[in-house]
Parts: structure tokens; C-alpha cells; sequence
């Protein structure tokens, strides 16, 4: 592929619109975070130098979206979980380039494209159960941003309580993402911990709350106080959640799927590191919801209320159980009178091979 001749000396090459993209979220993203954009920005264009494109000169608004194809394949030599990472930053890194009329594209066809991809290379990965323990008690005791830029700050610990908030209510409480994203302050009932949400069918539903989420939620609110009283609006109707990134300026706009998924691939890679983004999703959350009922109760069919699921086997497939866990419960039931599992497993060990016949 010959290199795009450049039609106008203003036209800004794709190296000058990386800067630019990493200039547009420097304040909004931790060092650690901004290192990782970088170099999947670079993997990106050295796959344009590998296919003999001199990128000091390719202007930024011939990129097309068979980039983003060939950027998939060329991620394959890639772990998946880094792989997912840097799927997901070329897809912020286009949608930059459109929002800013740097390029013409079409964003979903985009997504369509990522998403094909980062749903074969993490689909057969199996629930990480520490992996989320650990980013929920990172989230719990997370240490909120503070600096001597005043407005800088109140954004930064906006965005701190408000991602500590939305985590810790994922995990205790298994709301969906759209449901998430779709509840307002009014909707939470704070004296009973829970909130009605509208469901498909103009059904309705109870979500009930943790004394964390709500505590980490009443922070979170607390902060924002002033925002919400300058948008004139009344307070029981602004998003629960909300954005807060240079775009929205002083409105008060709900958060989106994107920008959830968003949050926790910042929010896992700070407290797990690059590898383990794109293994935990917002959705791993409803997993560790179910578990957690699971492994307290044995109830299964409490789970499957709590959780909200019509049916039954949905619930059960949520259920992971390790083996210590299944040799304890089996014991339990079968060996509980008589021998304790170390003892038969030692006996059995002094017991002669069997054979068997073909």
C-alpha cells in the first residue's frame, strides 16, 4: 500500500491527531492509563509503517475504517486481555477523530468490527473470581485524587467517588448496564436501600442496595450537590450517574454503556494492570453477584429472584463453584458419618491400582 498523498498542508497527520487524542484525556486518565493509550496507539501505527505508510506525512483524514480491520488481525499475536485493550483504545482514538471532523466514519461500524473480534478472544475465558474481589476491594478503599488545582480537583474526586459508586453497585446489587445508566436521584429510596426500575414490557422491578453502595452513592452525591443545583433542574430527575469529562462542561448528562465499560477497563487496569483489561466487564459483575448468593445461602432459587432471571437455568450457569468447594459439599452429604475427606482420600491412596478392562 503507496502512502496518501497530502492534499492540504493543514491537514493534521496521524501522528500529530495522536498527540491530540492524548492530549484530550491527560487530565481525565492516570499516568499508568495514558502509558497503555500510548502504546496501543503505537502498535497501531507501526502496523501502518509495516504496510509502507510513512506516517509523518499520512494525513489523519485518510484513515479508514478497513484500519481498524487490519489493526484487528495485526493485535491476534497479542494476549487477548491486551489485545481487548488496545481494540478498545483505537475505537476511542476513531471516535475522537469523528467527534472532532478530523474524519468521516461510521462509529458503529467501527464498534461492529471491535466488538466481532474481543467477543471470540475473551469468550472462553472462565469467571475470574479473585480478579473481581480484588477490584472491588481496591474500588472500596480507593484513595480519592487531590491536587492543588481547586477546579481540577472537584473533578477528579468527582470521578473518583463517582466510579467507586458505580462498582460497588454493580457487584452488590446486579443491575444491568442500561438499567444503570437509566436511573435518576429519585428513583433511590434511601431509607429502604432500594430503588424501582423499569423493565422491558412496562414491567417493573426492586433493586436493593448495600450499606456500602448506598455509602459510596451518598458520597458521591454529596460532591456533586452544587453541580446539579446549577443545572436548574430538580435534583429527583438528573442521572444518578453522570459524566463527567470536558464534553458535558457544566451539564449534568447520564453516563452511556460506553462510558461504563470504559470505567471499569480504567478502573481494572489500575488496580490489576494491563493484562486482566477486557477480562472483567461490567457484566462480570452480575457473575459475582449470583456467586456471592450462591456461596452464602446454597439458595439457588433466591439467587435466580435477586438476580431478576426468568428462568432458572440462567441462574445455574452463573454458579461457579470450585473443586474444594464440590469435594467439601460431596463429603458433606456422603462421608459426613463416617470419615472426613482427608481420611478417605489417604486410605483410598494406600489402596492398590485398579485395573480396568479394555
Amino acid at each position: 500500500m503507496d502512502s496518501p498523498k497530502v492534499d492540504s498542508m493543514s491537514d493534521i497527520t496521524v501522528v500529530q491527531a495522536k498527540l491530540q487524542f492524548l492530549e484530550s484525556i491527560s487530565a481525565l486518565r492516570s499516568n499508568n492509563t495514558l502509558e497503555a493509550y500510548s502504546n496501543a496507539l503505537d502498535t497501531f501505527l507501526k502496523m501502518l509503517v509495516d504496510q509502507r505508510i510513512d506516517i509523518s506525512k499520512l494525513p489523519v483524514s485518510q484513515l479508514r475504517e478497513n484500519s481498524v480491520a487490519d489493526f484487528v488481525n495485526y493485535t491476534t499475536q497479542l494476549s487477548p486481555s491486551t489485545e481487548s485493550l488496545y481494540l478498545q483504545v483505537i475505537k476511542s482514538f476513531f471516535e475522537f477523530l469523528d467527534s472532532e471532523h478530523l474524519i468521516t466514519i461510521t462509529p458503529s461500524r467501527i464498534r461492529m468490527i471491535i466488538r466481532k473480534r474481543t467477543r471470540r478472544s475473551i469468550s472462553h475465558q472462565l469467571y475470574p473470581e479473585h480478579d473481581v474481589k480484588h477490584l472491588i476491594e481496591f474500588m472500596n478503599n480507593l484513595e480519592i485524587a487531590s491536587t492543588s488545582n481547586r477546579s481540577e480537583m472537584e473533578n477528579l474526586q468527582l470521578r473518583d467517588l463517582r466510579d467507586r459508586a458505580l462498582i460497588l453497585t454493580l457487584a452488590d446489587t446486579g443491575i444491568r448496564v442500561e438499567e444503570l445508566c437509566n436511573l435518576r436521584c429519585g428513583d433511590i429510596n434511601w431509607d429502604e436501600g432500594r430503588a424501582i426500575i423499569s423493565r422491558r414490557g412496562n414491567k417493573q422491578a426492586i433493586v436493593r442496595f448495600s450499606t456500602r453502595a448506598l455509602n459510596a452513592l451518598s458520597d458521591y452525591q454529596s460532591l456533586r450537590i452544587r453541580l446539579d443545583q446549577e443545572t436548574g433542574k430538580p435534583r429527583n430527575s438528573l442521572p444518578l450517574f453522570a459524566r463527567h469529562d470536558k464534553g458535558t462542561g457544566k451539564k449534568i448528562q447520564s453516563i452511556t454503556p460506553t462510558t461504563i465499560r470504559n470505567i471499569v477497563n480504567e478502573r481494572v487496569f489500575q488496580s490489576l494492570g494491563p493484562e486482566l483489561v477486557g477480562k472483567i466487564t461490567p457484566h462480570t459483575f452480575l457473575h459475582h453477584f449470583v456467586t456471592s448468593i450462591l456461596r452464602a445461602t446454597g439458595n439457588l432459587k433466591l439467587a435466580q429472584v435477586l438476580a431478576r432471571h426468568s428462568n432458572i437455568q440462567v441462574t445455574q450457569r452463573y454458579a461457579h463453584l470450585s473443586d474444594d468447594e464440590l469435594n467439601k459439599g460431596y463429603f458433606e452429604v456422603f462421608e459426613k458419618k463416617t470419615k472426613q475427606p482427608n481420611d478417605v482420600l489417604k486410605n483410598m491412596s494406600a489402596l492398590p491400582p485398579i485395573k480396568l478392562d479394555d
